[in-house]
Parts: C-alpha cells; structure tokens; sequence
C-alpha cells in the first residue's frame, strides 16, 4: 500500500488549517502509484478530499465502519464470511479506498488492473464496485480450494495458479506466508 509523504500531508493540514484555501482539492492515483493533487481536476479518476471551506472530505486513512452495511450486505451475497473479508481489507489497504500498492493494486481489497477488469470492476477506487470485485474474488477462491481459508488467503496473495502449482499448498514465498498469518490472525480479532 502507498502511504503519502509527510511533506505532502502537511501541505494538505495547512490548507485545511488556514483560511487562505480558496478551492476544492482532489487526488488521483495514477497507475505508477503516484498521487496528484489539483483544483482543476480533468478526468474522472481524480477524488474530491477537501472542500474550499477547508473540510476534509475523503480521508486520507481508512474508517472500518463506513463500509460496515456495505461488507455485511455483499458477504450475505456471496455466503463469505466477513471476518475473513474484513481480515483481508486490513491487512490489503488498512480500509483505505485509495490504497494503491508498489506493484498496482488499488482500493479497498487491492485488486490488480487485470483481475479488476475479470471480475467486471471498471472503477477499483470506487468502494462498492471494489468490494463486490474482491467478495466475488474470495468466494470463487473459496470454491475453488473447498472452503479451505488458508488457502483461498494465499491465492488472494500469490494468485490461484502459485496455490495450485505447489501442490494445494500456501506457495513457499516469506510474503505470501506472512500475508496468511496476518490475515488469520486478523479473522480471529474480527469474530
């Protein structure tokens, strides 16, 4: 996940601080993971986070609550647990939906360019369309490894092809087995 630099948030706290902010601020993410900022923005892409006013609009974090109703609704859709969906979002983007990761991967559940378009997400910032893409996700994962969590978890990480390659097991990559352990540990504070 991509984390803003300290001299960045603190060009945004001052404009929110001091009244001299004359114009809305929005962020786009581009595909290199660079952040933009602007007051013109010229495409959809860009995010409107503070207001003239100075009102910060989008966090620049995460908040877990304001996709509660959302999460239990889509889990309820695709019978998936949602400690686990809530495990993976944290351990993903730390439920922040303009994470954008090193190697690409955006929103809420990460979802790669390419397994966004596959799963029909056209706007992977956009936090409905993220997690009916990554729920959708977990739930084939989940059917495909027989409910087997551990390695549904490991997929979502490593891909499907690295789980089934090693012989249905989590693939012997130390980031792809941290990610399991996180995400575990993560399901047991979420029940």
């Amino acid at each position: 996940m991509r984390r803003l630099p300290l001299c960045t948030l603190t060009v945004i706290a001052c404009c929110c601080l001091c009244g001299s902010a004359a114009a809305d601020i929005y962020k786009w993410v581009d595909r290199n993971g660079v952040t933009h900022f602007t007051n013109v923005p010229n495409h959809r892409g860009y995010r409107l986070i503070i207001r003239s006013r100075g009102e910060l609009v989008r966090g620049l974090g995460g908040d877990e609550k304001r996709y509660e109703a959302l999460i239990q609704s889509l889990c309820k859709k695709y019978d998936v647990d949602t400690a686990l969906v809530k495990a993976v979002i944290k351990a993903e983007s730390d439920f922040d939906p303009e994470a954008v990761s090193k190697k690409g991967a955006q929103g809420l559940m990460q979802l790669m360019p390419e397994t966004a378009r596959d799963l029909r997400v056209s706007d992977a910032f956009d936090p409905q369309e993220n997690l009916e893409g990554g729920i959708s996700y977990l739930r084939r994962l989940l059917d495909l490894f027989q409910g087997d969590v551990k390695l549904a978890v490991a997929a979502y990480n490593a891909g499907e092809n690295a789980v089934i390659a090693n012989n249905f097991t989590v693939p012997p990559y130390s980031e792809t087995r941290n990610y399991v352990v996180k995400v575990l540990d993560y399901i047991k504070q979420y029940r």
